[in-house]
């Protein structure tokens, strides 16, 4: 070897690992370029596992939000997920929970119940409905399913029934 080549090897060694003054600490801290690259990782390591653990955290809070719903609107069978396909169809059949009768008659019930007879509590609870429909068509990007088209209607025939029952118009008088 020789004198150049060797002082060219010291220098990339002494490049390779050099290090920074002391810290507060009394630890020292390493500034070769494998070391930054490794803190470097180290930290993008960190930065994704605390990305992650607010997703998961997201996703849980989510997950009980969603539970604490079914429970709130009398759901009481097994988790979603864990439904077979039989089993889901028949909460969504005729008879089922979360069929076109059963969940009209949440939806009404929650704008008769809570309007407690007002006319213009009812009108504006039978607005907020069809508003609320509308909105989800426009999430959904167009029609809603029939099975959502249904349950609007008979919603909707129910907070009118109520209304011509109490001897409220349907129609808006004051237009």
């Amino acid at each position: 070897m020789n004198i150049s080549s060797h002082f060219t090897n010291t220098a990339l060694y002494s490049t390779l690992t050099q290090t920074s003054n002391t810290k507060n600490d009394g630890v020292r801290a390493s500034t070769t370029p494998f070391a930054i690259q490794e803190q470097s990782f180290s930290y993008s390591s960190a930065s994704f596992e605390f990305q992650s653990s607010l997703v998961d955290d997201t996703f849980q809070k989510n997950h009980e939000a969603f539970q604490s719903f079914l429970s709130d609107i009398g759901y009481k069978g097994q988790p979603l997920a864990e439904l077979t396909q039989d089993e889901a169809a028949a909460l969504v059949s005729d008879k089922g929970f979360f069929g076109i009768s059963q969940t009209a008659e949440r939806i009404a019930n929650f704008v008769i119940l809570g309007s407690g007879g007002n006319e213009s509590m009812l009108r504006s609870g039978r607005e907020g409905m069809l508003q609320g429909f509308k909105e989800a068509e426009a999430l959904w990007g167009g029609e809603l399913p029939e099975i959502s088209q249904k349950t609007m209607e008979l919603a909707t025939k129910m907070v009118d029934d109520t209304m011509h029952s109490l001897g409220y118009s349907i129609l808006d008088e004051a237009v």
